[in-house]
């Protein structure tokens, strides 16, 4: 019992920490307004109305409850609401004092926004609900062990038999229609199916961004580049193991060939859009062989800061004011032209939307067929382990080197589009939080495979523009996504499996006996 009522302390005080910093960065305020806003109130201001901060403190003890029984399924229906209690009380005891602190400061009118900016006057009296300090304080503490006794009872009765078997039954029945709609898809209809689907995804991908919008059609367009760009990292990191923190520079040789060779200054030769595109492709590959040469050896921590001085060099050098009348320096390159087709210049952000489709599609399709072919068998095996690979026959310079510029291709494409799309490149888009971005995107969806990128993507890059109005918080979500995704997913939100590969006679559904000569 003492041990049990131990480890609930300590749970509580975590928790208590974890909501004292919650509200020292008025994480409470925030959801608040969220909850405001779910609830049909459209302008809730700054400061949302008590009742919503009340529900965010009964929703934190919630998490407390829930979380101090997360593994003690063993404990009696007492010995749970002990631990619960033992936990939530802790953490009301931390939060508490926390208040009694904001009270002093109140009362005593200390001017502290010096050093805590968002501990204003306002801001102290709302998240004491309005009310008097001993009252507030009082009904704060209430809250959490309220919420926290609420998920006490969910862990209690979910873990009921009645439940666990009637859930058993439900996952059961959706586990065998999933079973019966993938045997109908993979049936002798299975083409039918498959035209279906991509008659129904095509009309889908022509028809949606006209109603999308400017906005909207830039932030999915945004997303795209970015599914580009972790496919080709996905093929060094994640099929061939090459841990590349400099993979920036290939996106930003792509757009400053486009910009160079398509913008009015400061050389003026517009070769126009698809000359250039090619060879921005062709030069970041090459780039990549180039950088691969000298740095073959190289593994792990050693290849990943080689790499990284290499993407700052770049930026360096496009920066400096030494090649500002051949790169435009630190103000870059503006008035880039777009592209044409037809004799149809693409002027609107609808006709990106359909380019970057084009290549993500494009590139989807180069890294399924290589992923499938000896090419990819040969960079799995060279991840696994490089010295039984090359053991084994495979040559891991020349795949290696394949994997970087094949890679470095597909960010030189997505830098051509998006200088093109942007009209517009400088250094400053191209620092080292750029390759941080691409390659946290990978690690959240999951290496090495096409929809773990399309998820990661559009977690990290289309979340943020649809929360764009709880900006101060969208590096906090960050850091918590990947120490959750470190915890819980540490393959990410869709782990690859690796290939299976089926004898002829197995794939044939025909077993043939083997044959036993009989004796004369």
């Amino acid at each position: 019992m003492k041990s049990l009522i131990r480890q609930s302390i300590r749970t509580g005080v975590t928790f208590g920490i974890v909501q004292v910093f919650f509200i020292l960065i008025a994480f409470n305020t925030m959801v608040g307004i969220m909850l405001a806003k779910i609830s049909g109130i459209k302008n809730p201001g700054e400061i949302p109305a008590p009742k919503f901060l009340i529900a965010y403190t009964i929703l934190m003890g919630l998490w407390v409850g829930i979380s101090a029984l997360s593994k003690k399924r063993s404990l009696s229906v007492g010995q749970k609401i002990l631990a619960g209690f033992s936990a939530s009380l802790t953490s009301a005891i931390l939060v508490g004092l926390l208040e009694v602190g904001m009270t002093a400061i109140l009362v005593n009118k200390v001017f502290i926004r010096d050093f805590l900016t968002v501990l204003s006057f306002d801001f102290i009296k709302a998240t004491l609900f309005g009310l008097t300090p001993t009252m507030g304080i009082l009904v704060t503490m209430g809250a959490i062990l309220l919420g926290s006794l609420i998920g006490v009872g969910l862990n209690i009765i979910t873990n009921l038999h009645a439940v666990q078997e009637h859930w058993q039954k439900d996952l059961g029945f959706i586990k065998n229609l999933s079973e019966k709609f993938q045997r109908t898809i993979r049936g002798k209809y299975h083409l039918i199916w498959q035209i279906v689907g991509i008659s129904i995804l095509a009309v889908a991908v022509i028809f949606i961004p006209m109603k999308w919008g400017s906005y909207w059609n830039y932030v999915f367009g945004t997303v795209g580049l970015y599914v580009i760009l972790g496919l080709g990292l996905n093929i060094i990191v994640g099929l061939s193991g090459q841990l590349v923190l400099g993979y920036i520079a290939f996106f930003a040789i792509g757009a400053y060939t486009m910009a160079l060779l398509n913008a009015p200054e400061p050389h003026n030769l517009m070769w126009g859009f698809w000359p250039a595109l090619l060879l921005g492709v062709a030069l970041a590959a090459l780039s990549g062989i180039l950088l691969g040469l000298p740095i073959m050896r190289l593994r792990g921590d050693y290849l990943a800061i080689v790499t990284l001085g290499f993407g700052e060099i770049i930026r360096i050098l496009l920066k400096s004011d030494v090649l500002t009348n051949f790169t435009g320096g630190p103000r870059g390159i503006q008035n880039i032209h777009g592209p044409s087709l037809f004799g149809k210049p693409f002027n609107s952000e609808v006709d990106f939307v359909y380019l970057i489709i084009a290549g993500v599609i494009l590139a989807s399709f180069v890294y399924n067929r290589l992923q499938q072919s000896r090419t990819g068998r040969a960079w799995l095996a060279i991840r696994e382990d490089e010295t039984v690979a090359r053991a084994s026959g495979v040559d891991t310079i020349k795949y290696k080197l394949l994997a970087l510029a094949i890679g470095a291709a597909f960010a030189g494409l997505a830098g051509g589009i998006y200088a093109s799309r942007n009209q517009f490149t400088g250094p400053d888009e191209h620092a080292l939080m750029a390759s941080i971005n691409v390659l946290s995107l990978i690690i959240v969806g999951g290496m090495g495979n096409i929809p773990g990128t399309i998820l990661g993507a559009f977690t990290l890059k289309g979340l943020p523009e649809i929360l764009r109005e709880f900006a101060n918080f969208r590096l906090l979500a960050f850091g918590a996504l990947l120490v959750f995704m470190m915890l819980s997913r540490p393959e990410g939100l869709i782990p690859s499996h690796r290939p299976k590969y089926e004898k002829p006679e197995e794939a044939s559904g025909v077993l043939k006996k083997k044959e036993v000569p009989h004796d004369k």
